[in-house]
């Protein structure tokens, strides 16, 4: 085997196509998978607006837990034994307001843990725990 010892220092007037060739083919064929993808219509079914009037929001229970075991029904002080009766009435209203429990500092988890079940029991659906922020 016989290589040739001679460097030519003579310039390339030629571009070297094949990776751009390469580049183009794999344009070309992603262009055919996804041209049949974008032109498929979807067909879906949305909601329509309707005539009737929005729902009126209720606004939603207050529920604060004091570090001393006390209640307070939006504002208003509220017993242990008047809790149940006052979550099943909340509970039977055509829209079922949100129960919004707020525990101070220092509230034994007992005490917020027996509120939850109550509210459960009645049937509330929605409750919510608030932070401080």
């Amino acid at each position: 085997m016989a290589f040739s010892a001679r460097v030519s220092r003579d310039v390339m007037a030629q571009i070297n196509v094949t990776p751009l060739v390469d580049v183009l083919l794999v344009l070309l064929i992603i262009f055919m998978i996804t041209s049949p993808i974008v032109t498929h219509k979807a067909t879906m079914d949305l909601p329509q607006l309707s005539s009737k009037s929005p729902l009126e929001v209720v606004p939603p229970i207050h529920l604060g837990i004091h570090p001393d075991g006390e209640m307070d029904w939006n504002g208003t002080p509220i017993r242990a034994d008047q809790l149940a009766a006052q979550l099943s009435i909340a509970a039977s209203r055509a829209q079922q307001p949100a129960l919004q429990i707020e525990a101070a500092d220092g509230v034994a988890y007992d005490s917020v843990a027996r509120v939850l079940a109550k509210a459960k029991a009645q049937g509330l659906v929605r409750i919510d725990m608030l932070g401080t922020r």
